[in-house]
């Protein structure tokens, strides 16, 4: 139910009606509700109502009247974030803006190898038309039928193949954005050379709506994979992985998208949680690799990958290796590596870390981190999977099933620290692909040099000069 007109009270509140209309604006309770908490149940909040235009214009007259009177304002996509950045505080003052009405395909020029959407398409939605256009747009993630263009833009998502095609950063060639102000700024050029001062596209990507809302992009397509290659490696150590990773790239060049890691515990838990899954090779393994290659024709592909992987094992690198043989092998494969998240929250309370480091040193800070959580907490363990081949670990630790709540706030503290100086330590970042939103903020604070937080203050400050953007999240 949507709030009717005879109901709207405040001057506020008749202005941005008269804006969106009936249709645009959720004021009802039980409808409020899935606006006002994250995916995850972590984050809940209370907006004083949520407003859904379904233009560019309209959402930048929204913009402008919000700015008028200070109304803070929260974007919000497909609201499937990991880090609250889209959930309201508790005071009920902000609007959350959701763009989920912005869903126009605008164009698809398969000649210029790029299609133009409006924020709020789905990411499954663009894969599709881009498929149709017999093109391939990379972007894959496990929320892909319901996150949004823009809410991808926003928090600089990453996914499975960044390993060859990049985030969403390498992915978007030109944006439309909405100030804080409500000026239009229409940067919707699919252009892979513009040589004309500051990239300001660079600017919004990642900023999590602190700084504007991004509202159509101008996205990257590729020419369709039609051949793959998948395999399923296990070996006993993870230096000899990130060995293997180098030779996978030397002998198949840009067609390797995919080189997933998970260890064996990790494997062990999803084999525990997760129905209809099974061990893909024959012995227990301390670390398994789950790689992919593909390419516009098959040309061999198989049996380059699986050349590949013999000598590996002949040199001693990998202990077994399982080529996938049909579809349906590929697919079970790759539930595995699906698996990990649902596997995790069935099997208790978690503490978990989202972080990138050079691929060189992931061996050491893996043994670092691990021995530096077995002397403050010996009774957790370690589950460590992720995005080997671009170096953003899932560095997380299962807490003992009957840890209280207060026990277990006190123990993410103790983590998070200790976690995350090891990672500083070693050139690495404590958010590689869930953004930062309120679950980092603080850390992002305490890890930020003096000079970074000073120049992204001084963006904010210039930019959202009424402090009305997405406040209490980033920065």
């Amino acid at each position: 139910m949507t709030v009717a007109k005879q109901s709207v009270q405040t001057p506020f509140e008749e202005k941005l009606c008269a804006i969106v209309g009936d249709a645009g604006i959720v004021a009802a309770e039980d409808e409020k509700a899935s606006y006002e908490v994250d995916w995850l149940g972590k984050w809940k909040g209370r907006g004083s109502f949520i407003v859904r235009p379904d233009t560019t214009q309209a959402l930048a007259q929204v913009m402008r009247l919000c700015n008028e009177t200070r109304t803070p304002v929260v974007p919000q996509g497909g609201n499937t974030g990991m880090s609250g950045g889209a959930t309201p505080d508790e005071s009920g003052a902000q609007v959350i803006l959701s763009t989920t009405r912005l869903r126009s395909i605008r164009e698809v020029d398969p000649l210029n190898n790029t299609i133009t959407v409006e924020a709020g398409v789905l990411l499954a939605h663009v894969q599709e038309q881009a498929d149709r256009a017999n093109r391939f747009f990379p972007l894959s993630l496990g929320s892909e039928g319901s996150c949004t263009i823009g809410g991808n833009l926003a928090t600089n998502a990453g996914g499975i193949a960044v390993l060859r095609y990049g985030n969403m950063r390498e992915l978007a060639l030109g944006l439309e954005v909405v100030l804080p102000d409500g000026r239009i700024w229409n940067g919707l050029r699919g252009l892979r050379k513009d040589n004309t001062g500051y990239d300001l596209r660079d600017l919004f990507i990642g900023s999590e709506g602190t700084l504007g809302i991004i509202t159509a992009a101008v996205l990257k397509l590729f020419p369709k994979p039609t051949a793959r290659a998948t395999a399923w490696v296990g070996c006993a150590e993870l230096g000899k992985l990130v060995q293997l990773l180098a030779r996978v790239r030397d002998t198949c060049g840009d067609r390797l998208v995919a080189f997933e890691m998970l260890t064996g515990q990790s494997l062990r838990l999803i084999l525990d949680q997760i129905a209809d899954v099974r061990d893909p090779l024959d012995q227990p393994h301390a670390f398994h690799a789950l790689i992919e290659v593909a390419d516009t024709r098959d040309d061999g592909l198989s049996a380059l990958l699986e050349g590949c992987l013999e000598r590996a094992v002949a040199d001693g690198l990998i202990d077994d290796a399982a080529i996938a043989s049909s579809l349906a092998h590929r697919q079970a494969f790759w539930k595995i590596r699906e698996g990990i998240s649902p596997a995790q929250v069935r099997a208790g309370k978690v503490v978990k870390h989202d972080i990138a480091l050079p691929v060189s040193v992931i061996p050491r800070f893996v043994d670092a981190a691990e021995s530096a959580i077995r002397s403050v907490m010996p009774q957790v363990h370690v589950i460590n999977f992720g995005h080997l081949g671009d170096g953003n670990l899932h560095f997380n630790v299962l807490l003992p099933k009957d840890v209280s709540t207060g026990d277990a706030a006190a123990a993410t503290v103790l983590l998070n620290r200790v976690v995350h100086d090891l990672v500083v330590e070693n050139g690495g970042s404590i958010s590689a692909e869930h953004g930062i939103g309120q679950l980092r903020r603080d850390e992002l604070r305490h890890y930020k040099s003096a000079v970074e937080f000073d120049l992204m203050m001084t963006l904010k400050q210039s930019i959202d000069r009424n402090q009305i953007m997405n406040p209490g999240k980033l920065i």
